[in-house]
């Protein structure tokens, strides 16, 4: 079987992350847009289809027992504090906690028996987004590639001014790689296919920066792509400096990037039901996606307000988890559902996939523990890559179902177990990218892009 055109082995970039641009409150963590242009313009790259991923990663491992596979027939350690609601769909019941997902349930199908080994946090981030195990030494990124890198390297974008793979939110800040989250690593790969991170200000008629300073000022912004074209020269890494430089700046300034921050454009009704935080990313990411942006990264936070929770990471030390759940799915419910209902009635339903999901599960059985910070006793679980749930939701496929299930205490998969290679062939063939796409490793050697097989019920 053919493969596509092996790619020569590309360098780290030499250009200083404080040289690096930002669009929005944008951060492209540790590199320089024209070099990233000049990298990517190399490759024969193919044009995608009109077809685009957001990815809600729930960074801590959200429990499946608490949310979408719960187990009532099972002692109280096992069955925890919540109990499941019926919905429309056979079989397909959810949280208590989840009122608008049963509302929802026939345009959303819940995935119940992806397994995987790594239990870290961090190296289950790197096995579940890349689809293979190991991190880089001393870091908490993964060895091989991520999803996002990987969109935005077999991808040209379709629109002029806008790349293909952004992330929103971080997970780590001001790491040896720049700000991290989930989708975005580029492993063994040059930091030119590291996806840039958005930030949204949360303000109606938030502006893009450079550095600090406002796109209005056009001189500054020349001056910097003067310093930049010296700096690059000395170095010889571009051929054609001006014409990365001009496409550079028409990423900063283009009308598709400036106006998919803007929320003022939205029906303020709409604005309220996604709600604030990471709801507001979650409706930018809707326009970035709409605009022609082809892959989108949200990190979701784990409590109301950003910093209310360790991300989903619901160990009884850290957080009592039945009371963090009260406090947080009914935000969850809301924002998710919108989600899904605002791209159905845009009928941006076959173009747009959402998948939401975290690293890995949580334990069959709760523990009892005083909380690290409360000292008082907490109720909680640990991590759990033997089984998990994942929401997928558009992209053309069929919904109002479930694939896979568990055993009775939701530990391991009792039928048609899932690997996260087989949710990431499922996310590129949506995209369009072809499954036998190989790209070259640190030492040249050509990788496929996944070993997985499309998920077969989705259609």
């Amino acid at each position: 079987m053919a493969t596509a055109p092996q790619l020569r082995s590309l360098s780290p970039l030499s250009i200083s992350r404080r040289g690096a641009l930002h669009a929005g409150v944008l951060g492209l963590g540790g590199l320089n847009l024209a070099n990233l242009l000049q990298e990517r313009a190399v490759a024969d790259l193919t044009l995608p289809k009109d077809t685009s991923v957001i990815f809600l990663f729930l960074h801590g491992g959200p429990s499946q027992l608490e949310t979408y596979d719960l187990k009532p027939q099972a002692t109280s350690e096992v069955r925890g504090p919540c109990m499941p609601i019926a919905t429309k769909v056979p079989g397909l019941d959810l949280c208590e906690l989840l009122p608008l997902h049963a509302k929802a349930a026939e345009r959303f199908t819940l995935i119940r028996s992806c397994t995987h080994g790594e239990g870290g946090h961090f190296e289950a981030h790197g096995r579940f987004m890349s689809g293979h195990p190991g991190l880089k030494t001393g870091t908490f990124e993964s060895t091989h590639p991520q999803m996002g890198a990987i969109v935005g390297r077999a991808l040209k974008s379709r629109v002029r001014g806008l790349p293909a793979a952004v992330g929103m939110g971080t997970v780590i800040y001001n790491s040896a790689f720049g700000e991290y989250l989930p989708g975005i690593g580029e492993g063994y790969w040059s930091s030119a296919w590291r996806p840039p991170i958005v930030t949204k200000t949360g303000l109606p008629n938030s502006t893009l920066s450079i550095d600090g300073g406002r796109l209005s000022d056009r001189v500054g912004l020349l001056n910097q792509f003067d310093r930049m074209r010296r700096d690059v020269d000395q170095r010889g890494n571009m051929d054609s400096i001006d014409e990365f430089n001009r496409t550079a700046f028409d990423i900063l300034t283009a009308d598709k990037a400036r106006r998919a921050f803007d929320l003022s454009e939205e029906d303020p009704r709409l604005v309220a039901q996604y709600g604030d935080e990471w709801g507001q990313n979650a409706l930018v990411a809707r326009r970035l996606v709409e605009a022609g942006v082809s892959f989108v990264t949200i990190s979701v936070p784990g409590g109301v307000k950003a910093m209310d929770a360790p991300g989903w990471d619901d160990h009884a030390i850290n957080i009592d988890l039945p009371t963090i759940m009260r406090h947080r799915l009914p935000v969850y419910d809301q924002v998710v559902t919108t989600l899904i209902n605002d791209i159905y009635d845009r009928g941006l339903d076959k173009k747009v996939l959402i998948i939401a999901a975290g690293e890995f599960g949580r334990t069959p059985k709760g523990t009892l523990q005083p909380g690290t910070a409360t000292k008082q006793l907490q109720w909680g679980r640990d991590h759990w890559p033997g089984a998990q749930s994942i929401l997928i939701s558009g992209g053309g496929f069929r919904m109002g179902q479930v694939i896979g299930s568990t055993d009775q205490h939701a530990a391991y998969p009792r039928e048609r177990p899932f690997d996260p290679q087989d949710v990431m062939a499922t996310l590129y063939r949506h995209l369009g990218i072809d499954l036998n796409t190989h790209f070259p490793d640190g030492s040249g050697r050509p990788v496929a892009i996944t070993t997985g097989t499309p998920i077969r019920e989705l259609g």
